[in-house]
């Protein structure tokens, strides 16, 4: 039986409608403008559209649940979705790092990159839904597995803070040494082509690989992302709209953030540090619930602190030289 939820039958319905459209229009603007380089002003204009989009669903959503539960369920649930879409997008921004490790890697020229993020996007909506209805049926049926998940939030948040310095060697990954050895990969780019045919022989470009590995890595943060969402709240209605919302922008915020990677070179630590918090939270549930509006207050000041501090060692490092 899935957990307890505000999401009637119709806004689970026009929500999907809703992420199918905005997707659509993704996608036919990618194609309108061709394969370009991604200029800051045009990745600003994208995020910020992205966040007034869901702080209006913020909204939209207070209203609806102000009139049809009252009060004080319209607070509890918009303060939930809030610290969630807060918890996943700052989640996001460190998965944008290592999609720009894996880009970087395969010297991707900046205008195939859109395509390759626009099927990663897709991949991480697909992955996401499935695992928040595994989560949410799990749950209801067995409670105590939120503690397991409390135990991996802060054991993940403790590893993070521990091995922040450490990138991972990409000429060591088992999953791309097995595609180059079993694939036939051609030397260069096809556009942003995945498969060619070189003397009647079907060939992956690098492209593919590179796409691959983005998914992989979806995957893999959403197996610490989903439990952390899951601490916030456990209406799947909740769940599944902050972490879309969360993923839909994070496209533009990629390129928004590509050449400013340097600067949030601390935002690591504070990632690790919300992790433990949340896992802490989740194991001291039956002594102590922390109120939701702690939990968002305490992830905002975590964050923010971390990006100060990292702006203001970004900027002391070059007169340091």
């Amino acid at each position: 039986m899935m957990a307890q939820t505000v999401g009637s039958w119709w806004m689970w319905l026009g929500f999907m409608v809703f992420i199918v459209a905005m997707i659509a229009v993704d996608i036919l603007a990618l194609r309108a403008r061709g394969a370009h380089r991604v200029s800051v002003r045009e990745a600003a204009g994208w995020s910020v559209f992205w966040i007034l989009l869901a702080l209006a669903f913020a909204a939209l959503l207070w209203w609806y649940l102000l009139g049809s539960a009252g009060r004080s369920v319209a607070d509890q649930k918009t303060l939930e979705y809030l610290t969630g879409y807060l918890i996943e997008k700052a989640l996001g921004v460190d998965n944008l790092f290592v999609f720009l490790m894996i880009f970087s890697y395969f010297a991707v020229p900046p205008e195939y990159q859109q395509r390759v993020l626009l099927y990663g996007v897709l991949g991480a909506i697909v992955m996401r839904a499935v695992m928040i209805v595994g989560g949410a049926l799990l749950i209801a049926r067995y409670h105590w597995i939120l503690y397991l998940f409390g135990a991996f939030l802060l054991l993940t948040g403790l590893r993070m803070l521990f091995f922040a310095r450490r990138a991972p060697d990409l000429s060591r990954n088992p999953l791309l040494k097995w595609m180059r050895r079993h694939l036939r990969v051609t030397a260069d780019y096809q556009g942003e082509r995945f498969i060619v045919r070189r003397d009647g022989v079907r060939c992956v470009t690098p492209l593919l690989l590179v796409l691959v590995l983005i998914e992989v890595t979806d995957l893999v943060f959403a197996v610490d992302s989903i439990p952390a969402i899951f601490a916030v709240t456990t209406d799947p209605f909740i769940v599944f709209t902050s972490n879309i919302f969360a993923i839909l922008g994070l496209r533009a915020m990629y390129f928004l953030l590509a050449d400013m990677a340097e600067r949030f070179r601390l935002l690591k630590y504070g990632l690790g540090l919300v992790l433990a918090f949340i896992g802490a939270k989740m194991l001291a549930a039956p002594w102590f619930k922390v109120p939701v509006g702690w939990a968002l207050a305490v992830t905002g000041i975590i964050l923010g602190v971390t990006v100060l501090a990292s702006f203001a060692v970004s900027a002391r490092r070059p007169a340091a030289h």
